[in-house]
């Protein structure tokens, strides 16, 4: 999947990243604990109703961060990113993506931008396994110095 200059082979865009390993545990947590402990709640014979539905409240709440912890994802297409953190959404340009960085010891990938900030991309990350992340991120970076050299060059 690299061409013989050691570049990736690009994707067909649009092309999502996202820890699949990381999002399917999540999501079955998820649903296993508001399952579980509404089961127990309601069988319980000993609690009130008032009781039994603070335990199904309660289980919905954490498996509602369970899921908001599986959002993170990363659309490239050909106009340019989305970046879906855990709470934030942010459609970025290519050209204002600078460099894509995974550095030995990122918890995930980071963006330099152009306007000389760095914004975390929870979408590729090496706790899914270190070989994939470094694919992901090299060929985000392989696209995003695509698309920046096909901008028209201001002169």
């Amino acid at each position: 999947m690299s061409t013989e200059h050691g570049t990736p082979e690009l994707p067909a865009l649009p092309v999502d990243f996202r820890p699949a390993k990381t999002r399917a545990v999540l999501l079955s947590a998820a649903v296993a604990l508001f399952v579980v402990v509404s089961a127990v709640a309601l069988l319980l014979d000993s609690l009130s109703p008032a009781e039994k539905t603070s335990f199904v409240f309660t289980a919905a709440l954490l498996a509602g961060i369970l899921v908001l912890l599986a959002r993170p994802r990363v659309r490239a297409d050909e106009d340019g990113v989305t970046v879906v953190n855990i709470t934030r959404v942010r459609r970025l340009a290519w050209a204002e993506i600078v460099r894509v960085n995974l550095r030995t010891g990122d918890a995930w990938v980071f963006l330099d931008l152009s306007d000389g900030t760095s914004m975390p991309v929870l979408g590729i990350q090496p706790g899914n396994g270190r070989a994939a992340a470094v694919r992901d991120a090299r060929l985000l970076r392989a696209l995003a110095e695509r698309h920046s050299s096909e901008l028209p060059s201001s002169g």
